[in-house]
């Protein structure tokens, strides 16, 4: 309550005062409040606009209290969050509860914690309850325009707009090109997508956070309208199960199902999608009062899945837990997995994160995931019509930061499951660790371009990724090295210009990739061509010290004489410490690239 109370505070100091600030990010999610608190950090004077009374999106707000993926890959603002989870519970081993994730939390614990990381940036104002209604664009910057919860408008203008809403409003509300379903193989070129595109998106999930209130305790909620228990009888094993009218999905014991996303506290996040509160509609391009009209019926899918587990099940101990500030006990909005995806400088693809060598993009690297592509459609109306779609395991993969800009739209910066990647990628992309470092790469993509007053597509690449290196994130997702380690700064360099090559793979369920920094350097492994117009021996023979300092002499390094013992000179030197002296003394970082990773 105290939360809600401070809201409204701040929201009536907004209209109150006539706001200007450098960085305007609308939405509050996953995206928006890392990309606030990371413009904030580097000197913009930033403001977040959440329309409801908590920050973090989907980690928190829709209630998907789980984290999908990168436990081993944890940097920047995302390992921040989850090092003050683990604090919270007593360590990292606390937060195994569920067996659908490594890292599970109560919604109002991550919601305390970003609320922390917030008010703990000075330059960092979080505004709560205003309604995005347009923007306007200006010589240099926007004027974005919004309701208040007495309908009174309030502006604010901004030199550079980031959108981390949702469902990418504002990119749409600025004109930005986008696209929604299905793409066509001649729009993405992937080997795997439809001849013929189509508007199905992922289907949502109204989730519902539960708790076990004792063996005597009768929480039975009124039945739901449109209540219809045959939509519920497959979500696990039971005597109720109906083989005539599944859906083909594995079915799992009651227990698993319930323990699938159990907490630390001991509530349950119901986010279960064996025929139970997935729910399918495209409300992208819907108006405000038609999402609302088809999120009413979600939350009777949703709460009908309740009714039948206390009476179809007998599970009547089961109930809301007191989670979330909302009128219904319910999530604050749904889990969205699939949004409007914009035309941005750069196109990630299935494709790309399949062959991280495929297209140069891998060295615009701002962000990393390691999870499968994950599509949700069994709740469509004709799932059974649905194209079988059989996704190839794919590395962990790096996405490239001409995805976050969009094409023909100055000043803005898109965030959140927006960006500019294709629907089959999506399925990987949107995951929360994903989602929280693509917003910490657009809020220093946005204060760089008001420190150094110029468009946002007229900042280098390099200095994006030297800013997120020194907030301790990936660029690549080598697990050899975490940040803080040393040579790990060094490696994500120089694995960033192709000059030395990684290894992807995928191991059951997890992805990963490797530079195998242990491994002494062969000649053939060093691609330095292209950056440095030198031919290297194409042999598998080890490269010694001696060599290898005699290399980085012909290339131009100023190398002190006494710098390398002689008596070392024949032996071999290692991947890793290549990387460091490459990075030492020639700089790969000093060439710039495009958006597309071609050097300029």
């Amino acid at each position: 309550m105290k939360r809600i109370v401070f809201a409204a505070v701040a929201v009536l100091c907004a209209i109150a005062c006539t706001q200007k600030v450098d960085v305007l990010v609308v939405g509050g999610g996953a995206s928006g409040t890392a990309a606030g608190v990371q413009a904030a950090r580097m000197g913009a004077r930033t403001m977040i606009v959440e329309e409801t009374p908590w920050l973090g999106g989907m980690l928190t707000s829709a209630g998907v209290s789980a984290i999908d993926g990168n436990y081993r890959l944890r940097g920047g603002i995302f390992r921040e969050f989850t090092d003050a989870v683990a604090e919270h519970y007593g360590g990292y081993d606390s937060l195994k509860t569920g067996w659908v994730s490594h890292i599970q939390f109560e919604p109002r614990v991550g919601e305390a914690i970003l609320e922390d990381m917030a008010a703990a940036e000075r330059k960092l104002q979080v505004v709560k309850g205003l309604v995005f209604v347009h923007a306007h664009k200006l010589d240099h910057g926007w004027d974005v325009c919004f309701d208040d919860p007495d309908g009174e408008r309030v502006t604010i203008r901004c030199k550079v707009l980031i959108d981390g809403t949702e469902l990418g409003d504002v990119a749409k509300a600025c004109g930005v090109a986008y696209h929604i379903g299905f793409d066509p193989r001649s729009y993405t070129g992937e080997e795997m997508a439809l001849e013929e595109g189509n508007d199905i998106v992922q289907d949502m999930t109204m989730v519902m956070t539960i708790k076990d209130y004792g063996p005597d305790a009768d929480m039975t909620i009124p039945r739901p309208e449109g209540y219809d228990q045959s939509m519920f009888v497959n979500c696990c094993k039971n005597p109720l199960n109906d083989a005539s009218i599944s859906k083909g999905q594995p079915l799992w014991s009651p227990e698993m199902m319930l323990s699938y996303g159990l907490l630390p506290g001991g509530e349950m996040m119901i986010n279960w999608p064996v025929e139970a509160n997935d729910f399918y509609a495209n409300i992208i391009d819907m108006t405000r009062e038609q999402r609302d009209s088809v999120i009413a019926v979600a939350k009777q899918r949703t709460l009908g899945f309740l009714y039948f587990l206390q009476t179809g099940l007998g599970m009547k101990n089961l109930g809301l837990a007191p989670e979330y500030p909302s009128e219904d006990g319910l999530a604050l909005f749904p889990y969205y997995r699939e949004s409007r995806r914009i035309e941005g400088e750069h196109l990630f693809t299935l494709d790309e994160a399949r062959e991280r060598y495929s297209t140069n993009a891998y060295r615009t690297g701002i962000a990393v995931g390691d999870y499968p592509v994950d599509h949700h459609h069994h709740a469509h109306p004709s799932w059974e019509s649905l194209p079988k779609m059989i996704f190839a395991p794919i590395p962990s993969f790096t996405l490239s930061l001409g995805s976050l800009i969009p094409l023909k739209v100055e000043d803005l910066v898109v965030a959140e499951k927006s960006i500019s990647v294709t629907n089959l990628i999506n399925g990987s992309t949107r995951l929360q660790p994903v989602v929280v470092e693509i917003g910490q790469a657009a809020g220093v993509l946005a204060a760089l371009a008001v420190k150094r007053r110029c468009p946002v597509r007229s900042v280098d690449v390099r200095s994006v990724q030297k800013e997120l290196l020194a907030a301790g994130a990936y660029l690549q997702p080598w697990l050899d090295l975490k940040p803080g380690e040393e040579g790990f700064e060094a490696i994500q360099r120089v694995s960033s210009t192709g000059i030395l090559r990684g290894e992807g793979r995928n191991v059951g369920w997890s992805n990963e990739s490797w530079l195998h920094t242990s491994d002494p350097l062969r000649w053939n492994e060093l691609d330095l061509g292209e950056y440095y117009d030198c031919c290297v021996v194409d042999s598998s023979d080890p490269v010694t010290l001696g060599e290898f300092y005699e290399l980085l002499a012909g290339l131009g390094a100023k190398i002190p004489d006494d710098v390398i013992p002689s008596e070392a000179k024949e032996s071999s030197i290692s991947r890793l410490d290549a990387a460091i002296l490459i990075d030492k003394y020639l700089d790969p970082f000093s060439r710039p690239v495009d958006f597309n990773g071609n050097l300029l």
